[in-house]
């Protein structure tokens, strides 16, 4: 694991937290809810992604 993916992570949270924030005192708060569940998701396709390597790795390790 790169130091790299936390600081996407946290990048992609403050910039979900801000837009989150314009959105709900402009009064658009259905565009804020999903402005969250959008970036939730972007995290969510990430970790996958990380994990699935993760997996790789470990079964050339054991040579399953």
């Amino acid at each position: 694991m790169d130091i790299d993916l936390i600081f996407k992570i946290a990048a992609l949270g403050i910039i979900v937290a801000i837009l989150n924030s314009l959105l709900k005192q402009s009064g658009r708060d259905e565009q804020a809810l999903m402005v969250t569940l959008a970036g939730l998701v972007v995290v969510l396709v990430i970790m996958a992604r990380e994990i699935s390597s993760l997996f790789d790795t470990l079964k050339n390790l054991f040579r399953f």
